[in-house]
């Protein structure tokens, strides 16, 4: 499913669309990454309670990630939800955790994706909590 150097989102995206799975929780997975992007910030936010939407890149890292894949009918795409925590290799494994918004692979992914049959899964963005989108359940 991944190979050296892939587009980490890009190929879980190919994978679905060619297996067909649109709804899925990811237990856990290892990876390499040459570079992954993620929600983070250096200065404090001017509402302590607000999501995050900036991002620091990191280069050469190990990863342990896990999240779930929630369809969205109005793009017919399925919508990942990945949280990784990572180790930069090269400044002595220092660690960072946070929401996964980019990475390419460096040598391996190895992912476990368990699809969920029923109920459906879904995001809706909730506009009374900054706007973030929930994962919500659907029986079919």
């Amino acid at each position: 499913m991944f190979d050296h150097q892939d587009d980490f989102f890009p190929a879980l995206d190919d994978f679905c669309r060619h297996n067909n799975v649109r709804h899925a929780f990811v237990p856990g997975f290892i990876a390499g990454f040459s570079q992954a992007d993620l929600v983070a910030t250096c200065t404090p936010p001017d509402d302590p309670h607000a999501p995050v939407w900036d991002s620091i890149r990191l280069d050469h890292v190990e990863a342990l990630g896990s999240g779930t894949l929630a369809y969205d009918q109005t793009t017919d795409s399925v919508h990942p939800h990945i949280h990784v925590a990572v180790g930069r290799k090269h400044h002595n494994a220092t660690g960072h955790t946070s929401h996964l918004l980019a990475a390419h692979v460096q040598f391996l992914t190895e992912m476990l994706i368990v699809e969920v049959t029923d109920p459906e899964l879904h995001r809706r963005r909730n506009p009374d909590l900054y706007d973030v989108p929930q994962l919500h359940f659907h029986p079919r």
